[in-house]
């Protein structure tokens, strides 16, 4: 696990590599300034939560090398450079000072399980831990009206301060009948609306939340839709998948309590340092496809030996998303890795669009041109597929370079 971080770290903090791309030692200079004195105010803010990050390192075991090495590994993720490590640091040990009012709407709940099952150094513990929980429907122990009042208590007390956490789709069908929640039998759209009133800022976990997610899909019986659909005044940042990776949850609040606002978004409101890959380009089966090697059939040779899954299905050419790189289960493994293409659950619509086991171009859904190396933003708002047809020209023309190369063998 800790050779995985500091692979991570290696990976975003060597000469040339992404986080120096675009931007000079002046962007940055000013960035860590701005963080200081963002860290320096929070600390003489009150204690939201009394427990302290050196609390729970202790309490799993973890030591302070441990703790760093976590850290680099962050600041990495976040597309930052190494001297900003110190600062994350800071920012992990601050966290108590962040309230964090997290409720559950139409969904699995499988966001949260992501949490609670994530690796060490306890990402969960820093979430649920740390930062101050202030109320979370599937994890409290109260019930009913005592739910209720903790929650208004909770609102009045960090009114304008605190984070609100949403996971789950709202279904507006039926004027909001076919979700209700607490004493007070609330829609989802009502209970949604009230807690978001004077938080300030809006995380949408899942793809539940941000795009509405399985529940969405085709007929859409319930009228789901994402937070941003009900939500129109406040900050909006989506952290789709599903479920959304842990690291890219406690990356985003992170990066809060650093700077006080959201991270750079891109044109869907995901935070870039962890939506601006591509599956495709981070993906460890990349030279096969490059190759025209693929799995043509389930249990083939090619199977056998980790081909490319484009030709199964997988939708790693059209879906941002960082998992190639930070993976999920204690950074085990991920779809691909276990021999299944990705169906693109970052992406909206990906149940109608993407969920079936056959690559875009042979599907009747008309993709946007442009080549496969296209970033996050030259996609833009709207296009929701990628040049699949693009990719599946690519496709046939490395499949015939690849036999041409076994012929003149």
């Amino acid at each position: 696990m800790q050779d995985r971080r500091e692979a991570l770290a290696t990976m975003f903090s060597a000469k040339g590599s992404k986080v120096n791309t675009n931007r000079g030692d002046a962007y940055y200079d000013k960035l860590l300034n701005e963080m200081t004195t963002r860290l320096t105010e929070l600390e003489n803010t009150p204690v939201a939560n009394k427990v302290s990050i050196n609390e729970v390192l202790d309490a799993e075991g973890l030591t302070r090398r441990d703790f760093m090495k976590w850290a680099s590994a962050a600041c990495a993720m976040m597309m930052l450079p190494p001297a900003f490590t110190p600062s994350i640091v800071k920012a992990a040990e601050l966290m108590n000072r962040v309230p964090v009012i997290w409720i559950e709407l139409q969904d699995c709940a499988g966001n949260s399980e992501a949490i609670l099952r994530s690796d060490a150094p306890t990402i969960d513990e820093l979430i649920l831990e740390t930062i101050s929980l202030e109320f979370n429907e599937t994890l409290m122990a109260a019930a009913g009206h005592a739910a209720d009042e903790h929650l208004d208590e909770a609102m009045e007390t960090f009114k304008g301060k605190y984070l609100c956490v949403v996971e789950g789709s709202i279904p507006l069908g039926m004027n909001g009948m076919y979700g209700t929640i607490g004493a007070h039998a609330e829609t989802f759209e009502e209970h949604l609306i009230r807690v978001a009133e004077n938080c300030a800022a809006v995380v949408a976990v899942g793809t539940c939340a941000t795009f509405g997610g399985v529940p969405a899909a085709a007929p859409n019986p319930t009228n789901a839709v994402g937070v941003q659909d009900v939500i129109k005044n406040k900050q909006i940042i989506n952290i789709p998948a599903c479920p959304a990776n842990p690291a890219n949850i406690t990356g985003t609040i992170l990066h809060y309590v650093l700077t006080g606002q959201a991270p750079e978004l891109d044109h869907l409101n995901r935070p870039k340092f962890a939506f601006g890959y591509r599956i495709h380009d981070n993906c460890e089966r990349r030279a096969h496809f490059d190759a025209g090697e693929f799995v043509e059939d389930w249990g083939d040779e090619g199977a056998e030996n980790n081909f490319c899954l484009y030709k199964m299905g997988c939708k790693g050419p059209m879906t941002f998303n960082n998992c190639s790189i930070v993976k999920y289960n204690s950074g085990t493994n991920w779809p691909i890795g276990a021999g299944h293409g990705c169906i693109g659950c970052s992406e909206p619509q990906f149940w109608d669009k993407f969920a079936q086991e056959r690559p875009m171009a042979d599907t009747h859904f008309k993709a946007p041109t442009g080549g496969v190396e296209k970033t996050v933003d030259e996609f833009g708002l709207g296009l929701i597929t990628a040049a699949s047809i693009g990719i599946g020209i690519h496709a046939i023309g490395s499949a015939v370079a690849g036999k041409k190369g076994e012929e003149n063998e």
